[in-house]
């Protein structure tokens, strides 16, 4: 048995996903349309909450948020699971695809993910996938993961592997899926304007105390690395350095690719709600993408020790700190500027 869906690629699991189910109900919605109503864009960097024994940072919000908030803003009915056994959380995923048909998002771990290259196979547990289809001979399960170019598939051992994969966040099966739809979708002017805000305050609005969050994150960071060389030594500077870069470039689509992603949303949507200043907004966020782009440069220079160029830690932390500044700005003018549309 298989769904009929279309497989889509996206720059982001999560943002492929939910428009792959979103899809099966009609409903056509880009990538950076998902993004931005999910509210998705943030940052936070954690010391107490390690990855490989680097404290975590991380640029959008957590794993399975975005499904939440975006099926909440557009009234659609959806649930979402984890399990402590891994036999019932495999019967599940065949009881609500083979039974109730219908498409399921799960979390994996990408390590164990037998199509993806080597090279590309991290330890992070965080990948969205949809689950579309299952042999009935085979067991093998038909699979849309956003970041190939066609329909892949599992093998069920497989299966119960990924979503079982330990770590810092074990997974536990976690899986999600919507039940039902509502008669009319909302106008989409007003869901633009709550997600925004929304994601005006997450970034930007944040209490001073909650100083590992938002556009206070940044900051944060941005000190936090001027100590790394005196308080870790230079080899675990450079570490550190790297997973910054990783997060920044690599997993999880990368910190510049996301302000992408929100840039390509403030243009979609000031072209389909009218709301035409959010074109300036829009070309504001990619140049902010385009600086996180130029930190991840310097960084790499100062990691590979090219002798052409090189940057202090110093220097790293000023340009991040301006960053940070940046954001903050940028997120406050864009709520006033908002907020100031509301009441015309």
């Amino acid at each position: 048995m298989e769904l009929d869906i279309k497989h889509k690629p996206a720059a982001h699991c999560e943002n492929g996903t939910i428009a792959n189910l979103l899809r099966y109900y009609g409903i056509e919605m880009s990538e950076p349309m998902v993004f931005g109503l999910s509210s998705g864009l943030f940052f936070v960097h954690i010391p107490f909450v390690k990855m490989g024994g680097i404290p975590m940072t991380a640029f959008r919000t957590f794993p399975g948020v975005l499904f939440k908030r975006i099926t909440k803003l557009l009234g659609i009915k959806s649930e979402m699971r984890r399990f402590l056994s891994q036999d019932r959380a495999m019967r599940k995923l065949d009881q609500v695809l083979l039974e109730d048909k219908v498409p399921v998002g799960c979390v994996v771990g990408i390590y164990y993910l037998p199509y993806y290259p080597k090279e590309y196979r991290v330890h992070f547990n965080g990948h969205n996938i949809c689950v579309v289809g299952k042999d009935e001979k085979t067991g093998d399960y038909s699979v849309l993961d956003p970041v190939t170019i066609e329909k892949v598939s599992l093998s069920t051992k497989d299966m119960k592997k990924v979503r079982f994969t330990k770590g810092t966040f074990p997974l536990m099966g976690q899986m999600y899926w919507i039940k039902s739809m509502p008669e009319v979708i909302p106008d989409l002017k007003p869901l633009v304007i709550k997600a925004i805000m929304k994601a005006c305050k997450n970034m930007a609005f944040q209490p001073k105390f909650i100083n590992f969050a938002g556009t206070n994150g940044i900051i944060y960071l941005s000190k936090r690395m001027r100590t790394w060389e005196q308080t870790m030594g230079r080899k675990m500077a450079l570490f550190n350095l790297a997973q910054i870069v990783r997060m920044l470039e690599e997993t999880g689509t990368g910190g510049a690719g996301f302000r992408f992603i929100y840039g390509a949303f403030l243009q979609e949507a000031a072209e389909k709600t009218g709301m035409t200043f959010l074109n300036d907004y829009s070309a504001r966020m990619t140049e902010i993408g385009d600086k996180w782009r130029d930190f991840s440069y310097k960084a790499s220079k100062v990691i590979r020790k090219r002798s052409d160029e090189t940057y202090t830690f110093d220097e790293l932390a000023d340009f991040l700190q301006e960053i940070g500044e940046q954001e903050r700005e940028f997120f406050r003018s864009l709520y006033a500027a908002v907020k100031d549309h509301m009441t015309e």
